[in-house]
C-alpha cells in the first residue's frame, strides 16, 4: 500500500507509466521487480487482444460514427447554407447527416457527420453539386421538376444545382396561354430539352413533348395577358413573338427590383437590348 504503479506499453516497449508513493522513496530492486511483473501481465493481455483481432480492421464498423471534412470556396458558403439555412437544413433532413459550415477567412469548411456511410456520402455529394453543379448539354433531354414559377415562365431543376427557364411562349407549343399556372404547378415533373446556354451559364429550355393535352387555346381572352406580355410580345394576328433569353431574365429582375434603367427601346437604339453586367 506504499505505492501505486501503472505501466502501459506494447510488446516492444513501455509507452507510459505512473508512480505514486506514500513514502519518501522505494528501493531500486522493488521498482525493477514491479516493471518485470508489469511486463509479464502486459504480454498476457496483448495475447488475449491479438487472439480477438490480430490487425486493425480495414473498414470502420457500420455502426461507428463517421466524420468527413471538405473545403469549399468561401464565396460558396452562402449557397450551401441557403436563405435562413434552407438549403443545409433540407440536405440534413433528406440524408440524416449532421452538417456544420464554417470558414477560416480563406476557404469554407464543411464538416459532415453520420452513423451510416451512405448518409455521409449522400450529404457530401449534395454539397459538391451545389459548389460545382453538373453541366447541362445542349440538345439533351432531361426529366426535371418545376421549382419556381414567374409570370414569364417556369424554372425547372434538371440537374443538382442546375435550373433552366421554360419560357411561357414555349409552354403552349405555339398556343397562347394566359398564365404559367394554367399549365404547370410547383413540383410538376416535366420532360425538357436544353435549347441554349448563354455565356453567363443560364439555361433555356423547351418541352420535349406536350406538357398537357391542349395546353392553351387560340384566341384566348386578354385576362392575365399583362403578366404574359411582361416577357413576350404578341403580333397583330395573335401569334406569340419570341423574345430573347436575356430579356426574360431582365424582365424578372425588373419585376422584382423595379426599373433598372432605360432600355435600348427607350433610348431609341432600335437594336437588341444590351445585357446588364
Amino acid at each position: 500500500g506504499d505505492m501505486d504503479f501503472k505501466v502501459a506499453g506494447t510488446v516492444d516497449a513501455i509507452t507510459a507509466l505512473q508512480l505514486d508513493t506514500k513514502i519518501d522513496g522505494i528501493p531500486a530492486q522493488v521498482l525493477a521487480d514491479a516493471l518485470q511483473q508489469a511486463r509479464e501481465a502486459r504480454m498476457e493481455i496483448l495475447d488475449v487482444m491479438n487472439a480477438a483481432i490480430a490487425a486493425p480492421r480495414t473498414e470502420v464498423a457500420e455502426t461507428a460514427p463517421k466524420i468527413v471534412t471538405i473545403t469549399i470556396p468561401i464565396d460558396k458558403v452562402g449557397e450551401v447554407i441557403g436563405p435562413k439555412g434552407k438549403i443545409i437544413n433540407t440536405i440534413q433532413a433528406e440524408t440524416g447527416a449532421d452538417i456544420a459550415v464554417d470558414d477560416d477567412g480563406a476557404v469554407g469548411i464543411v464538416t459532415i457527420a453520420a452513423v451510416e456511410s451512405w448518409r455521409m456520402e449522400e450529404a457530401r455529394t449534395a454539397i459538391v453539386n451545389i459548389v460545382d453543379p453538373p453541366k447541362a448539354e445542349i440538345g439533351v433531354t432531361y426529366t426535371g421538376r418545376v421549382v419556381n414559377i414567374t409570370k414569364f415562365g417556369a424554372f425547372v431543376n434538371i440537374l443538382p444545382g442546375r435550373d433552366g427557364l421554360l419560357h411561357i411562349s414555349k409552354i403552349g407549343r405555339g398556343k397562347r396561354i394566359n398564365a404559367v399556372e394554367d399549365v404547370l404547378s410547383l413540383g410538376d415533373e416535366v420532360q425538357v430539352v436544353v435549347d441554349e446556354i448563354d455565356d453567363r451559364g443560364k439555361v433555356s429550355l423547351s418541352p420535349a413533348g406536350d406538357i398537357v393535352p391542349n395546353a392553351g387555346t387560340d384566341g384566348a381572352s386578354d385576362s392575365g395577358a399583362e403578366a404574359a406580355d411582361a416577357a413576350s410580345h404578341t403580333s397583330g394576328d395573335g401569334e406569340i413573338e419570341s423574345v430573347s433569353f436575356d430579356e426574360s431574365f431582365d424582365a424578372e429582375l425588373a419585376d422584382e427590383l423595379g426599373d433598372l434603367g432605360p432600355s435600348a427601346e427607350r433610348r431609341g437604339g432600335g437594336g437588341e437590348r444590351r445585357r446588364h453586367r
